[in-house]
């Protein structure tokens, strides 16, 4: 294909991670762990760049390797809080559903020496977000697709005017690109609501979103 091409092309011009970073993402690649891919990760840090986030929220923290180059990115970009060991200085919450990969997540943060700016919590995150504190510049959303929408709603009490929510792999390989009957029976219903959700965010008159074909694809919206 020819965006395989073009996608061999851009990732010639970044650098491969390094170091325990770098571990982290060929462990997580060779268990066939879903990880943000290269042009993703260089996306985000610019968005960072961009926007300079001091709180951020993630919905799927898989192995933590997101929430990672996120919160050096923020180290980079970003202001900090001085209020170090309290809640104040915790500038990532990343939540993860699967207690065991939650562990290696935490595993990965503490290695890193990140255990201070990411919190790492387990459970469904549509129970989470309906109890946590805080408010978020920057929303990063890379977990069930088929909750994408109720994920996208439950996040909107914690986001404010110029924050940021991005939605990862809604391009789904390119399936939903299909039309629903060329889809296998057993992915219709999440093309489906794929495809209903991205129709809906776009004309969802609380954001002002693009849909970007980076990795897997990602939606980008900003809260009016």
């Amino acid at each position: 294909m020819e965006y395989d091409r073009i996608r061999t092309f851009i990732n010639s011009f970044n650098a491969d991670d390094t170091g325990l970073l770098g571990e982290i993402h060929s462990e997580a690649l060779s268990a066939s762990v879903p990880i943000i891919r290269d042009e993703t990760r260089e996306f985000m840090k610019t968005l960072i760049a961009m926007k300079r986030p001091e709180k951020i929220l993630e919905i799927g923290t898989a192995v933590g390797y997101s929430a990672i180059v996120m919160a050096e990115a923020m180290k980079e970009y970003a202001a900090s809080s001085e209020k170090d060991g309290s809640d104040e200085a915790v500038n990532i919450i990343s939540i993860e559903i699967d207690e065991d990969t939650a562990e290696v997540a935490r595993k990965n943060i503490a290695d890193m020496g990140l255990t201070d700016v990411i919190r790492v919590l387990t459970g469904d995150a549509a129970e989470i977000l309906k109890d946590i504190e805080g408010s978020f510049d920057m929303v990063f959303i890379d977990a069930a697709k088929a909750q994408y929408q109720n994920y996208l709603d439950l996040s909107m009490q914690y986001v404010h005017s110029g924050s940021t929510i991005i939605c990862d792999n809604i391009l789904m390989g390119g399936e939903v690109l299909e039309s629903h009957f060329h889809v296998e029976k057993r992915d219709r219903t999440i093309h489906d609501k794929m495809r209903k959700f991205l129709r809906d965010l776009k004309d969802d008159d609380r954001f002002v979103t693009s849909i970007v074909a980076v990795g897997d694809g990602m939606t980008v919206s900003v809260v009016r």
